[in-house]
């Protein structure tokens, strides 16, 4: 705001700073942020006192009006962290230690309150601690040390552990089931060890993730208790479920949820089927395999799996058996219309959701122990899904096409 558009306030107001600067000798950046201090205790100081005298009912020299048998008790010291440095806090106290002020906690050692949230914050987005340690001495001119980010990140495993636990939907239209894989230091060895992903989209189209757990490497047995676990949460009914192709799987889902239809996902055929093809074959054999998953229909792609396994079959004979062996899995989609086909013929929903799980997991090549792998993953999730608002925009058209298809089991 240039001079000339000062409000008389404002202009008082510099009046006093300019005659305040002058008095205090201030001459150097040093000199201001010492008077920011000073001003912060004052200003902290007067706040304190004013709590108490409202806490008590009467100011420090009017005792006529007391109606208390508490009192004042003398002051004790505080040091605080600020943003300009250490700051030393006169805090009043009073008889009986009953007095809790608000403006500054008891237990409270740093008046940027913001800190904790920022270092959560970078946690989430995979910063090390290195980097926290550096980011946060920049910017607050406070130390931080590698066991205070622990201490301060570790405050988040309850908050995992309540969100693990809590209900949810009785239905979901669809579930992506996913495992993504870290290294994790156990007992002196480095371990792979499988982190099984649910992300579910309820009847109203809006994506969650259900759950993530830190297991040993990816079975069909353990995605039975993850399966178990949803439905001790609420989950009486899951429409489709989208999975990987891993062996076991949709007998796992049928054992917990036997009305189920499963959908192995597309993508991970694919990967599986052109992991040992010639590159020069390679664009070919993609194009015949594409007539198959990209059919208009059941009959026509079974069609063109056969004319696939004609034209490959000896040269590349794993392929279409691989297809063959899987295709009541495979094919779940053709049954439906577009729009649903499109929603579950891969778990590209989950799979992308993984991908920037791995961003920012990737500086961290090991992780120390189990709970610090799931609240960094924690942390990340929440940051993720900030964006996960409102619904799918074509969900009013695939509703309607689920209510046909599962109208026996579609909520009132």
């Amino acid at each position: 705001m240039s001079r000339k558009n000062r409000t008389p306030e404002e202009n008082a107001r510099r009046a006093k700073i300019r005659e305040l600067l002058q008095e205090a000798n201030i001459s150097s950046m040093a000199d201001i942020q010492s008077l920011f201090r000073e001003t912060i205790a004052e200003f902290m100081e007067n706040g304190l006192e004013a709590e108490l005298d409202e806490e008590l009912g009467y100011s420090k020299y009017d005792f006529r009006n007391k109606e208390t048998d508490n009192s004042r008790n003398g002051h004790s010291s505080k040091k605080l962290k600020t943003s300009f440095g250490d700051v030393e806090v006169s805090t009043p106290r009073d008889r009986k230690g009953e007095f809790e002020p608000q403006l500054l906690k008891k237990n409270q050692t740093s008046i940027s309150q913001d800190i904790e949230e920022k270092i959560l914050s970078m946690y989430a987005k995979g910063m090390t601690t290195s980097d926290i340690e550096t980011h946060i001495r920049d910017i607050y001119g406070v130390e931080v040390s590698d066991t205070t980010i622990s201490r301060i990140t570790d405050k988040v495993l309850p908050i995992v552990r309540e969100w693990q636990q809590r209900p949810l939907e009785s239905t979901y239209a669809v579930v992506f089931m996913d495992a993504i894989h870290y290294h994790v230091r156990s007992e002196g060895q480095i371990v792979k060890k499988a982190v099984y992903i649910a992300i579910g989209i309820d009847l109203e189209g809006r994506k969650d993730v259900l759950g993530m757990w830190v297991g040993e490497n990816e079975s069909a047995k353990y995605w039975a208790t993850v399966l178990s676990g949803l439905k001790n949460r609420g989950v009486n009914d899951i429409f489709i479920a989208c999975t990987d192709n891993l062996t076991g799987f949709s007998n796992a889902i049928n054992a917990v949820f036997p009305q189920t239809d499963v959908q192995n996902c597309i993508i991970h055929q694919l990967r599986n089927s052109s992991k040992y093809v010639s590159y020069k074959d390679l664009k070919a054999l993609m194009a015949d395999l594409k007539a198959v998953y990209a059919a208009v229909d059941e009959p026509s792609a079974q069609s063109a799996l056969d004319a696939f396994e004609e034209a490959w079959g000896k040269k590349y004979p794993r392929i279409a058996a691989s297809w063959r062996e899987n295709w009541a899995n495979l094919s779940t989609y053709f049954k439906f219309p577009q729009e649903v086909r499109r929603l579950i013929y891969t778990t590209n929903a989950i799979e992308g959701f993984n991908r920037q799980l791995r961003k920012v997991t990737k500086a961290k090549a090991v992780f120390p122990t189990d709970d610090s792998l799931l609240k960094m993953l924690y942390l990340a999730m929440m940051d993720i899904t900030k964006k996960w608002t409102g619904r799918r925009q074509d969900w009013s058209v695939i509703h309607a096409q689920l209510a046909i298809y599962y109208a026996d089991r579609m909520p009132e």
